[in-house]
């Protein structure tokens, strides 16, 4: 059935009660418009205590778990698998890479020989459990059903399980260059999946920034946050503050792009990784942390806090005569002086930080700190040079920002 039909025969079933909009998007989603599972699921939606009943309508009474297959169903499909006992590791291996899987990546991970694994794979298409798409070895293929997927992975024992992940994982690493490059996230959810948290979490945090290098922002956020999640669980080591740190300064941007600069969230992240620079001594991340956490006040308006980041931000930057910190950090100071009324010494710092931006060096800048120093710079300087009563300047200033712009 179509999705609207779906969403109608959902209705029906509830003797035309309204579910929460989340709620009929997981049946959906988990029947594919099956009409017998459809009706299932639903039935067991509304038995099992997870709504309640609000003037003719169902609210949710407490937080939608990931909806479990009905016990009806659930038997009927492990039959269905155990009459196919010679070719269920199969389809649990299958089932452990994924609703859709390659016959390479299958091959690669099974303990088969190659016609033995083909004849498996055909009695699984004969029994209707899965599709096949293209000719082996370039052959997909998908599991006929959602449903049918998650039995035969819950049919297997945990330790089997994480021996599964834990394989599956390996064979990317070392077999599939190209998979672990462009899909991090498959080799950390396995790894996870296996219990490997070390091996986890690095790819966690590169399919993060992968995520954010393509503006999935609320997909990195995701990632990251399941980085930092699972680094809770390891020992309280110099290492793993310094890893920590790594993924706080990967996930605030990402949240800037999603929450905005003032959001509590990016405060939260920034103020972390301040304290975990002081922890592990590192003063090469502590630039990035501080520009954060002054960006977040400067937004806020809150003058007087983003004033002190931008002194502490030029004596970081002078300190270590780096002169793409220098561009920022009188970047900074300036535009806080100017919100301040305080317009001399506003100019002086920004146009500091003019002079010593370079746009062959300082553009790649764009990426960290989401602007380009020398045009925002240019634009600044140009309002400060109008109210301090030099229009001509403030013209001159603001066409040469808009040609900097335009390269």
């Amino acid at each position: 059935m179509a999705r609207k039909q779906a969403e109608v025969m959902v209705e029906g079933v509830t003797g035309g009660k309204a579910l929460p909009a989340e709620v009929v998007q997981q049946i959906v989603a988990k029947t594919d418009g099956v009409p017998l599972f459809v009706e299932e699921l639903t039935k067991m939606v509304v038995e099992s205590g997870l709504l309640k009943k609000e003037n003719g309508h169902y609210e949710l009474s407490g937080p939608l778990p990931p909806l479990a297959i009905p016990a009806t169903l659930q038997d009927s499909l492990t039959a269905r698998l155990d009459r196919l006992a010679t070719v269920r590791e199969v389809a649990q291996l299958g089932a452990t890479l994924g609703r859709e899987f390659t016959y390479e990546l299958l091959q690669a991970v099974s303990p088969l020989d190659e016609a033995s694994l083909q004849q498996a794979l055909t009695k699984l298409i004969e029994a209707e459990m899965l599709y096949q798409r293209g000719l082996a070895p370039q052959a997909r293929y998908v599991f006929k059903h959602v449903l049918i997927q998650d039995v035969a992975y819950q049919s297997l024992l945990k330790s089997k399980r994480q021996q599964y992940h834990q394989q599956i994982a390996q064979v990317l690493e070392e077999r599939f260059p190209e998979i672990r490059e462009t899909q991090p996230e498959l080799l950390a959810y396995h790894y996870t999946e296996a219990g490997f948290i070390v091996q986890a979490i690095p790819y966690w945090q590169r399919a993060g920034q992968r995520a954010t290098q393509r503006s999935a922002y609320v997909e990195a956020i995701a990632h990251l946050t399941k980085g930092l999640e699972l680094l809770k669980t390891l020992p309280d080591t110099p290492e793993r503050a310094q890893q920590e740190l790594d993924l706080q300064l990967a996930l605030g941007p990402a949240l800037i792009a999603t929450k905005g600069y003032a959001a509590p969230e990016v405060e939260r992240v920034y103020a972390r990784a301040r304290e975990l620079c002081q922890q592990v001594g590192e003063t090469s991340q502590l630039f990035s942390v501080l520009w954060g956490l002054w960006d977040c006040h400067s937004v806020r308006a809150e003058h007087k806090a983003a004033h002190e980041l931008g002194g502490q931000l030029l004596t970081l930057a002078q300190s270590g005569q780096d002169p793409a910190f220098l561009v920022e950090a009188y970047r900074a100071l300036g535009v806080t002086l100017f919100w301040l009324g305080k317009l001399v010494p506003a100019r002086e710092h920004i146009e500091q930080s003019i002079l010593l931006y370079d746009s062959r060096q300082h553009r790649s800048y764009v990426s960290l700190y989401g602007q380009d120093p020398g045009v925002i710079c240019l634009c600044r300087v140009a309002l400060v040079l109008c109210y301090l009563g030099y229009p001509d300047q403030a013209l001159k200033r603001s066409q040469e920002a808009l040609t900097l712009a335009q390269e």
